[in-house]
């Protein structure tokens, strides 16, 4: 018997109410060590475990010719970076209902060419044809299993051989060998153990679903995290048609990728240019409004910032932002106030980035700065101007990473000026588009 913390993974003789590797309260539960290995029919570890590795040099070490599966959804092969990787471990994280269920099964009815089995410990067959026969995609190809015992998943998939495997979810699975009830931290450790050992030895892909927690993270041990290769976290306001995968962890590709998708009634739809939803374009034009450029990954977005400024009724001023840091928020404010004069201690402050979007890129900054001005003074800014900076505490303007990358984003949307920091290199000068080039905050305001 012992206790893990369910932060950060961490395991202690006796319990405590402190994890003093994370130094959070109230995260100890207890676990059984594993007994013995886990006998299955036809296992591949098993197969191999006789065998007996020896160090290599780099040049002998022989490289695997076996090609990614592109899927048909452009947006999924953005966030795995190159598709999906043969032998690789793909962890989905995402609230209830939010469709990660149909986003899996919808990949794999579409991948046509190669065998797929899908097995759900949650729902059953009956209720798997019934949300296939609404996404409308045909399944000759796709193979589906109700089940929760592991080792029976093992040896379904030795007889099938499929290049796919999705589990749905690794909560609902249960080893049979191991202690603990369903979706303790004992069983899952135990089953992503396994199946981590068994994609790298067989070289099926595997996907497997996870549910997150009160706190909005992975349910289960960090462990979990740490294990697979590619950690992929489904977001989105159930309110908003549209959602969001953002990879968080890749070990084949670049972290940080966004892809989006609207839910409709039969599935959800990949959206391949997003800047264009994303901006409402009012007519007629509003104050409290300006248009900013985030990046996601490689991926620049156009972005609506909603800013709305109103007198103090009760007590101290509110802060309110949707989408945007608060602290930050907070920060920029200061600096309008004290830098650019704008006066905003007796003023309530709401922000929203519109399409549901969390955004934490400092880009957006001048845009945040001058949507408030706007809705303060009650002044329209020109639909057509965009403004990518990032603000220091002096009001100065800073440049942003990647800014060719969004100003041609902007040109490619219609827009006609664009104004960031000042810049020391001229290639700026080379863009078909007004560029205003601007020193500190003090000049926009």
């Amino acid at each position: 018997m012992g206790f893990i913390c369910t932060n950060c993974g961490v395991t202690y003789a006796k319990w405590q109410g402190k994890c003093d590797s994370c130094k959070m309260w109230n995260m100890m539960e207890s676990y059984r060590l594993p007994v013995k290995s886990i006998p299955l029919h036809n296992h591949p570890i098993k197969q191999n475990s006789t065998q007996k590795n020896q160090p290599k040099k780099l040049e002998d070490i022989l490289v695997s010719n076996q090609k990614c599966l592109l899927s048909p959804d452009g947006e999924f092969n953005r966030v795995l970076g190159e598709g999906i990787v043969p032998g690789s471990l793909v962890l989905l994280g995402g609230e209830p209902g939010i469709g990660k269920s149909t986003l899996l099964l919808q990949i794999a009815l579409q991948l046509k060419q190669v065998k797929v089995l899908y097995v759900s410990g949650e729902e059953t067959e009956s209720q798997i044809k019934i949300r296939a026969s609404r996404i409308g995609l045909d399944a000759d190809h796709c193979f589906f299993l109700q089940e929760n015992t592991l080792e029976s998943i093992i040896n379904h998939t030795n007889d099938l051989r499929p290049a796919l495997l999705i589990i749905d979810s690794i909560q609902t699975l249960y080893c049979q060998e191991e202690e603990g009830s369903i979706g303790s931290i004992n069983q899952i450790k135990s089953c992503a153990t396994q199946l981590f050992h068994y994609a790298k030895m067989s070289g099926v892909a595997i996907f497997v679903i996870g549910h997150v927690n009160k706190e909005g993270t992975l349910a289960g041990p960090k462990l979990l995290e740490h294990m697979v290769d590619t950690v992929l976290q489904f977001e989105g306001d159930k309110q908003f048609l549209y959602r969001m995968i953002r990879t968080i962890k890749n070990r084949f590709g670049a972290t940080s990728e966004l892809g989006i998708y609207e839910m409709k009634a039969n599935g959800l739809h990949p959206i391949t240019n997003p800047s264009k939803i994303l901006l409402s374009g009012h007519t007629p034009p509003l104050n409290g409004i300006a248009i900013g450029s985030c990046l996601e990954g490689t991926r620049p977005l156009m972005i609506e910032i909603q800013a709305l400024i109103t007198e103090t009724k009760y007590g101290y001023p509110q802060r309110n932002a949707t989408g945007y840091d608060l602290k930050r928020l907070t920060m920029l404010l200061a600096v309008l106030e004290k830098r650019a004069g704008v006066r905003l201690n007796d003023r309530d402050v709401f922000l929203n980035i519109t399409g549901g979007l969390k955004i934490e890129d400092s880009a957006l900054d001048l845009a945040i700065c001058m949507a408030i001005v706007s809705s303060l003074k009650e002044r329209t800014i020109p639909h057509d101007h965009c403004f990518i900076a990032e603000i220091g505490l002096g009001g100065e303007l800073r440049t942003v990473p990647k800014l060719d990358k969004r100003i041609l984003e902007a040109k490619k949307l219609g827009f006609k000026e664009v104004f960031i920091a000042k810049q020391r290199d001229p290639f700026i000068k080379n863009f078909a588009i007004k560029i205003n080039q601007i020193e500190s905050l003090t000049k926009l305001t």
